[in-house]
């Protein structure tokens, strides 16, 4: 079964533990634990739930970024957890982690995994050691049965309702750039398949199609070339905000217009809050939310199983929407910037 919570409406406690987690963004989208192990953090010990928490280098983007505060702000000795966090972007480099945090104990592994594959024998070692496995952000192809509960994103309707939007425009023709992110993530997958199934369906053209990994200079590079290929374009579809970004760059510099009335169209992924004011300059033309606010509501599954309760719901995603240039406001900037 699955529910869709509204990211605005919840209780009063929820409100206070989000106001703190902020809306800061990364500076850029690249990452320094491509080339290391996992990192780690142990916030504490005692008589205290104990949670290990897997998630992607904080620094991958703004999106990131909220997250990972979101969930340093929420799992705290204050609220009874004792916390410890590891950080890659590498699948393998999680499972490591996942391994040694299932060595050490936790009561609950909660996990924002970096690929959708590759992790049911270790969901199953956390299962066999009495460890509870919670998912946060992504879906993971696993049995339902070796996990709690989700807490996740659509990503799969982030994509359609972006590509809907792109044909209401209603353009002569579609000639895209598409700047994908990590290859085999759930966002990735849920963004390029909605675009895949237009370009099929509607006899869209894909100018290029290269992966990102949600890094803006690698995005303004795949750009960059597409325009010393002189072949036209007239939209870019960029799986985060930081690709946009690093593609409008391209733009820029190529004296190419871009937004509302310009010659390209510009859609990016995550409602950073620079990101919406771009919308509002007409810098951008769409952006589709990916709401980071998570923490909340793992914190209430855990409470639930903590008094003996049962989790009715296996899946709870998150509401999101898309912002339009034309019509977005700073009421949106300010309730749904990150």
């Amino acid at each position: 079964m699955k529910r869709r919570i509204a990211a605005l409406l919840m209780s009063a406690a929820m409100v206070a533990s989000l106001a703190g987690c902020g809306g800061g963004s990364a500076d850029t989208s690249s990452s320094g634990s491509d080339d290391t192990a996992a990192t780690t953090e142990d916030s504490g010990s005692g008589d205290l739930i104990k949670v290990g928490i897997i998630n992607n280098d904080p620094n991958e983007s703004g999106y990131r970024t909220a997250n990972d505060n979101d969930m340093k702000s929420m799992f705290t000795e204050e609220n009874g957890y004792d916390a410890s966090f590891a950080y890659s972007l590498k699948n393998d480099e999680q499972i490591t982690a996942a391994q040694q945090f299932i060595q050490d104990g936790v009561d609950y592994l909660l996990l924002s995994a970096a690929d959708t594959a590759g992790w049911d024998t270790v969901l199953q070692d956390a299962q066999n050691a009495g460890t509870r496995v919670i998912l946060f952000d992504r879906v993971i192809d696993a049995d339902e049965s070796l996990y709690e509960a989700a807490i996740i994103s659509d990503m799969d309707k982030e994509g359609e309702t972006a590509v809907n939007w792109l044909r209401d425009q209603g353009l002569d023709e579609y000639n895209i750039i598409h700047i994908q992110g990590v290859m085999g993530s759930a966002a990735q997958q849920g963004r390029t398949g909605a675009l895949n199934d237009a370009v099929e369906s509607d006899g869209w053209n894909l100018v290029t199609q290269q992966a990102a990994d949600w890094n803006a200079e690698t995005a303004q590079q795949i750009v960059q070339s597409v325009i010393d290929s002189g072949e036209d374009f007239n939209v870019i579809y960029a799986e985060n905000d930081d690709m946009a970004r690093g593609a409008v760059a391209a733009l820029d510099q190529a004296n190419i217009s871009h937004g509302v009335d310009g010659d390209v169209i510009i859609m990016g992924f995550d409602t950073n809050t620079w990101a919406l004011e771009e919308l509002l300059k007409g810098n951008w033309n769409y952006d589709g939310q990916c709401n980071p606010y998570q923490a909340s509501y793992i914190d209430e599954v855990i409470q639930t199983i903590e008094s003996g309760g049962t989790v009715e719901e296996k899946t709870i995603y998150l509401e999101e929407q898309g912002f339009d240039a034309t019509t977005i406001t700073q009421e949106d900037i300010d309730n749904y910037g990150i």
